[in-house]
């Protein structure tokens, strides 16, 4: 069996004396931690960061002012070495050893006792990563890589369990019936109130559930998340940590590949497509399949592009859920609007040239029939247009019908945020045309407005279509026009 090099510990420091040795900014962070863990940190240097100076004349440190001395270690716990001078980290740690303290010298393993690891905190939980001090850039990015998983929500959860303990355990005396009640604790209304916000119902919940001679069933949810534009990059840790604790995921037609990868690998993935032209899926049979697994205890993912609430009839699902007794959460999601523009380069507003931002579907005929285009021809501001590439003539005639100037810049965004992005550039007047000689098609955004006309100068993601011009002349011409 190979051994360990390091012996994994956690140490209660509460009111028990640490030295640090340092005035820098290496010693205000381990300070910092210190302190975050209850220790009586004295720190001694020749003179301190602000940070530092701060918490002395707090009063939230002791501070030694002068070089190290070798009493400064008496009577201490722990030695935190944090100098810039090995031949005095080489003596502090040697003395350390000496009187039996554990030691650490920052970034330097062979003259340390004991190592600081890269630490998760949810606190009452921990979790502790270390290389042995043999790669600590790694034991950082993996701790990282958990940070994302863990929902902040389990500190809370922690402490509820831990003042319920005694409760918990003579209510259920039976290991069995214990573990299935921690289970519920964990998967059922308990958490799901504490991820929102929501700590005395919470409490409520749990001290009903306590009355009860049987450990409750775990009830089904629905989270409705947002997967954002395709980018897997730009999913949040939130709607990360959803993908991994559904049982069930029902996701749209544009949600792409790599979220899904993202997923728990044995989660039922169930796709409810709804692009036109194609796959249709029902509203009615989304909601019968929301319903269906949630009544069956499952955790269920409503996996929608971009976000639930912009144009992806989450309110709908909401409401819906709400009216069945559902418990759900919302997790938001980068919106396309937001996504394509950043990545095409295309500030959706700036002080010289649009204050407003008008966020427009362009579905079906029918909604573009009920659109103010008076409103929407005036200028600075800027139009986004969703679903729109099967009704750019409409668009087109409709602006310039109402007053739009036909020299008003544009960018389409083909496949936003997506490696085979492209971005096609130009005036009003030529859009369908270009759309059309370039062949774009669903998924893209239409962006009109003054600020299209950055793209050239910005465009940074994919490829560029533009027939506007690329550099310095975009901004000679935005000034011009202000």
């Amino acid at each position: 069996m190979r051994s360990m090099q390091l012996y994994p510990l956690f140490a209660d420091l509460t009111d028990r004396p640490v030295l640090v040795v340092g005035g820098g900014d290496v010693a205000a962070r381990k300070s910092a931690m210190l302190l975050r863990a209850g220790a009586k940190v004295t720190v001694g240097a020749p003179v301190l960061v602000p940070e530092l100076r701060e918490l002395a004349q707090q009063g939230r440190i002791i501070y030694r002012a002068g070089a190290y001395q070798s009493d400064w270690q008496d009577g201490m716990w722990l030695v935190v070495a944090a100098t810039r001078s090995r031949p005095l980290n080489i003596r502090i740690a040697t003395e350390g050893h000496a009187q039996q303290r554990l030691v650490n010298v920052v970034d330097d393993p062979a003259l340390s006792s004991f190592q600081v690891p890269a630490v998760i905190d949810r606190s009452p939980l921990l979790v502790a990563i270390s290389s042995s001090g043999a790669a600590p850039v790694l034991a950082r990015r993996l701790r990282e890589r958990i940070e994302s998983l863990l929902d902040p929500a389990l500190g809370s959860l922690l402490q509820l369990a831990q003042r319920y303990r005694a409760r918990i355990r003579a209510r259920h005396t039976d290991l069995a019936s214990r573990r299935r009640f921690y289970d519920w604790l964990h998967d059922g209304p308990v958490h799901a109130l504490l991820r929102v916000s929501q700590p005395t119902h919470a409490e409520q919940q749990l001290v009903t559930a306590l009355s009860r001679r049987e450990a409750p069933n775990i009830q089904g949810s629905v989270a409705l998340v947002g997967a954002g534009p395709g980018d897997p990059g730009l999913l949040t840790l939130r709607a990360l940590r959803a993908l991994n604790e559904a049982d069930v995921i029902l996701h749209d037609e544009l949600v792409s590949p790599e979220v899904l990868d993202l997923a728990r690998r044995d989660a039922i993935q169930i796709a409810v497509g709804k692009r036109g032209g194609g796959i249709h899926t029902s509203q009615q049979s989304i909601h019968a399949l929301l319903l269906e697994h949630a009544q069956a205890g499952h955790r269920v993912v409503r996996l929608k592009g971009g976000d639930p609430f912009v144009f992806g009839r989450g309110g709908e699902e909401l409401a819906f859920l709400r009216e069945h007794g559902i418990a759900c959460e919302v997790v938001p999601g980068i919106t396309a609007a937001l996504a394509c523009a950043a990545y095409s380069g295309v500030p959706l507003t700036h002080r010289d040239h649009a204050q407003s931002v008008r966020l427009v579907t362009a579905h079906c005929q029918h909604s573009l029939n009920t659109l103010d285009w008076s409103e929407l021809a005036r200028e600075h501001q800027t139009l986004v247009f969703y679903m729109g590439v099967s009704k750019l003539d409409d668009i087109t005639r409709q602006l310039l019908a109402h007053g739009r100037a036909p020299d008003t810049p544009f960018a389409l965004i083909e496949n936003g945020s997506l490696p085979t992005q492209r971005t096609l550039a130009g005036t009003l007047a030529a859009l369908p045309v270009l759309a059309a000689q370039h062949a774009i098609q669903a998924p893209a955004l239409l962006i009109l407005g003054e600020v299209a006309a950055l793209a050239g100068a910005s465009h940074w993601h994919g490829e560029w279509l533009g027939a506007l011009p690329r550099h310095g002349a975009v901004a000679a011409n935005l000034a011009n026009a202000a």
